[in-house]
């Protein structure tokens, strides 16, 4: 049995962007302390690359998504399978153009509806309705925006 009954998300990109970001938030405090401009930079850059560095390593599957993830997956030494297509609900992953899908809405009139006698197309709602033998509109969006 498990010291841990819930997944707590410690993951190798976790701690690595932690190590690091803790190497610069000690430049920082020694910046103020000091009243240092170049430790103040060195720090603030120590941070970037640990957000570099942690959302690279998460794209690379050493991270995770938001949610809880499969019981199998709660090592902290154990790659994301689901990371290559992406996380739902996941900034990082939509930042690097991943998770995202596009939905096809094809509308198509109601058996019956109304449709003018002379063919082409009423106005019902604000919407189009075609007629019988006229091709339906089609319109794309994206779900994942």
């Amino acid at each position: 049995m498990s010291a841990h009954q819930y997944d707590h998300g410690h993951t190798v990109a976790g701690w690595t962007g932690f190590g690091i970001a803790s190497v610069g938030a000690v430049l920082l405090g020694a910046g103020v302390c000091l009243v240092s401009v170049p430790l103040l930079a060195c720090g603030f850059a120590v941070g970037a690359v640990s957000l570099l560095v942690t959302w690279l390593l998460h794209l690379a599957g050493w991270g995770k998504g938001p949610g809880p993830r499969p019981r199998e997956q709660w090592g902290w030494r154990v790659r994301d399978t689901g990371a290559r297509g992406g996380h739902a609900g996941c900034l990082g992953c939509r930042l690097a153009g991943r998770g995202r899908s596009v939905e096809v809405v094809v509308a198509v009139p109601a058996p019956g509806g109304p449709v003018s006698a002379r063919g082409g197309s009423a106005s019902v709602g604000g919407g189009s309705v075609s007629a019988p033998g006229e091709q339906p509109p089609v319109a794309a969006a994206d779900a994942g925006v």
